[in-house]
């Protein structure tokens, strides 16, 4: 399940259609074998037979990892999966360390309206220092 923006729904309902369904009456295994092809076409023509390996699932488990790691937060991304269980979250999420794991972005903000746009950017609040706050984003 994701959220899908008014824009992305006013573009899937200006699509011209026969039926209900968004993408058609097409069944499961013809969207996987679309995704195959289309797979197997990239693989080719970028000369990487590593491609051909990835699944949907290949693209749940990265997500599920990126998730974490911009969070660090399991019950989050359990609850992104909408898994019952931690267990299977841990499963998909895989704990790696990431090269740049402490670099960060600072800022310093002398006025309420600087800290409220540096907030609404993604800052978080370190301390006060010297009458300005200082904030943090990791890159």
């Amino acid at each position: 399940m994701f959220k899908v923006s008014p824009k992305l729904i006013a573009m899937l309902n200006a699509l011209p259609r026969s039926e209900e369904k968004a993408f058609g009456g097409t069944s499961l295994t013809s969207h996987r074998q679309s995704f195959c092809n289309q797979r197997r076409r990239l693989a080719t023509k970028l000369q990487n037979p590593r491609l051909n390996r990835i699944t949907f699932h290949t693209l749940r488990h990265w997500k599920a990892t990126m998730e974490y790691h911009r969070t660090k937060d399991t019950l989050y991304v359990k609850q992104l999966l909408g898994h019952k269980n931690i267990n299977n979250t841990l499963i998909h999420t895989h704990l790696v360390t990431f090269d740049n794991e402490e670099d960060f972005s600072c800022r310093t903000a002398a006025t309420v309206e600087e800290a409220r746009g540096l907030i609404e950017a993604g800052f978080e609040y370190v301390t006060d220092m010297a009458d300005v706050k200082l904030f943090r984003k990791r890159k």
